[in-house]
């Protein structure tokens, strides 16, 4: 893996992300296994056991595909063949940006400053852009994400809703508002503090499920999110084959741990086209 020289997001916005997800995601963790767990079962025994090995399970993988994602060079700079066989007909082109040849499916990203090899898109949450040796890193990113706020608002639910009084309609404003309670002084309760992680819960569970859908769909297509509107025909070989290009050799452990080694296919730079490889299968 080459690593990223400059981790740090060149924009405030990125930083601002970032900054949040570096702190929100221990908050919550603290929040759901010694607050949370506790209330629902008695500590030490089985279930608050398997409760808390899962959840510190969720949280390692959430804490090491960012941490992949982040520190990972996807840019041109990796590029492992000699730009002398770059061919315009093969999808080359000039960068006027980088001054430099670019490879197929590779596009440059204003706020990184260099081409990005298989660009998807750039995320704020992490600062960089997640392209070819990333890919990988940042979907496990999102789809334990999205695990992670399922599991808390199922147990969140019967956590909040069995230590506040409804009334109507502050119980509602509370919801909607609630760092403003605290902000503003109108309420400097740990429930009103507890509820505004639920909330927060909530909305990052809705959003991580929509991206964890869109992406998904696009990596079983053969697509990434810079080609969606365009024929993603060319480069899908079916969705096995799709899936092998983003995870590596060894897809099925890719999905337990970043920490599993899997070779990905090719090189971000060739790329194999539908007709040759169905060609190819047909003469098996």
């Amino acid at each position: 893996m080459n690593f990223r020289k400059e981790i740090w997001p060149k924009s405030a916005g990125d930083a601002a992300s970032m900054v949040f997800t570096l702190i929100i995601v221990p908050v919550i963790y603290w929040f759901e296994l010694w607050v949370v767990l506790p209330q629902l079962f008695p500590p030490g025994s089985l279930l608050y056991l398997f409760h808390f090995t899962l959840g510190t399970f969720i949280l390692i993988n959430i804490v090491g595909n960012f941490t992949y994602t982040v520190l990972c060079d996807t840019s041109t700079r990796s590029m492992i063949l000699p730009v002398s066989k770059a061919k315009m007909r093969e999808g080359w082109r000039f960068c006027a940006s980088c001054e430099a040849m670019a490879p197929p499916r590779s596009w440059h990203c204003q706020t990184c400053g260099i081409c990005i090899l298989k660009r998807d898109h750039h995320c704020v949450f992490t600062g960089c852009c997640v392209g070819y040796f990333n890919h990988r890193y940042f979907l496990m990113f999102v789809l334990y994400l999205f695990i992670a706020t399922v599991y808390s608002f199922y147990y969140n639910n019967h956590f909040i809703w069995g230590r506040m009084e409804f009334h109507f309609p502050m119980s509602i404003i509370k919801m909607v508002f609630p760092l403003a309670f605290s902000v503003f002084g109108l309420d400097y309760s740990m429930d009103q503090f507890y509820l505004m992680l639920y909330v927060i819960s909530i909305v990052g569970m809705g959003f991580t499920g929509a991206l964890s859908a869109y992406h998904f769909h696009l990596v079983f297509t053969g697509a990434v999110a810079h080609e969606r509107a365009k024929s993603n025909s060319r480069y899908n070989l079916g969705w096995r084959q799709n899936v092998k290009d983003v995870f590596g050799e060894r897809w099925y452990l890719t999905w337990i741990l970043p920490y599993f080694e899997s070779r990905l296919i090719g090189n971000g730079v060739s790329w194999r086209t539908a007709a040759p490889w169905n060609e190819k299968s047909k003469n098996k």
